[in-house]
């Protein structure tokens, strides 16, 4: 048996090779997508992915072509929001893997795509002692592939739902170098706050660009009356937005109809634009396309 010492360079795995071939159908992918914004928050349950599909139908209803990687690999949810099934056969071509289509002509891909059933678990290893960084090594190699493989096409905008945690920026920044930036998102209440200042603060020190930080759930909204409550306690996130020296998208109220799809299929933002949540949208994404 030979060891690696024994081996004369690749030992005739070509791997070299294989991985700048991999290098050069990323580029060839991402060439054709004009912008990237990725769209995270350090804290989980902040409505990232209901308001990353919602962001999506608002550039689509202004003429933008549209995509959507799920980037949250262990909790995918766009699928859902976007009505695709797991069900739905992925089709490759020579082109790659073809994408899967949302309402809306959005185009998305999600390891939901990948699972035999909508209930079936992401499973990295069968060992129960697998480290960590092995773990995370898999799963920055699935991100890649889902982004190199996918026959994306021409995109104006390829927005990227990422998981929580201020971490999993560095695989997308090692991916995609040419970021257009990331919208942080928050919640009012002060936890939610502490640990976004974080994220920021690790973007801020990574020269990540930080296109604002946008306040979800701020309040909630009466879908019969439009009438405005409070929904979480917490400091003033437009004073978070100042201290860490980054543009203040604005708030977003929660609105009970947001996280589901309407009797139409409709994402919530195409049927209810003029509500006070769907404004409320249409104003951040402005602000987020000036920011670009």
């Amino acid at each position: 048996m030979k060891t690696y010492d024994d081996l004369a360079g690749d030992g005739g795995s070509n791997i070299v090779d294989q991985v700048q071939a991999l290098g050069v159908k990323l580029r060839s992918r991402l060439d054709r997508i004009k912008h990237k914004v990725a769209l995270m928050s350090g804290k989980g349950g902040v409505g990232k992915s209901s308001l990353t599909a919602n962001v999506a139908a608002c550039l689509v209803d202004k003429g933008y072509s549209v995509g959507i990687l799920d980037a949250d690999l262990n909790g995918p949810s766009i699928c859902h929001l976007l009505g695709v099934r797991n069900s739905q056969k992925l089709v490759v071509d020579e082109n790659g893997v073809q994408p899967g289509t949302g309402i809306h002509g959005i185009k998305l891909m999600s390891m939901d795509m990948l699972l035999s059933s909508p209930d079936s678990p992401v499973m990295w290893t069968e060992e129960a002692d697998a480290t960590a960084v092995w773990v995370s090594t898999m799963e920055s190699t699935a991100l890649r592939e889902l982004v190199a493989d996918t026959d994306w096409g021409d995109l104006d905008y390829l927005l990227i739902d990422m998981p929580p945690g201020s971490d999993r920026i560095d695989n997308i920044r090692g991916l995609i170098p040419e970021l257009a930036g990331v919208v942080e998102i928050t919640i009012p209440s002060m936890l939610s706050q502490h640990i976004v200042a974080k994220s920021i603060t690790k973007n801020n020190k990574m020269k990540v660009p930080i296109l604002g930080l946008v306040e979800n759930m701020a309040g909630y909204t009466c879908p019969h009356c439009e009438k405005e409550g409070p929904l979480f306690e917490g400091q003033d996130v437009e004073e978070l937005a100042k201290q860490k020296n980054i543009p203040y998208i604005g708030k977003i109220p929660f609105d009970t109809r947001i996280g589901r799809k309407t009797d139409s299929g409709s994402l919530f933002y195409m049927e209810n634009k003029d509500s006070v949540t769907g404004k409320a949208i249409g104003s951040a994404v402005d602000k987020i396309l000036d920011s670009i």
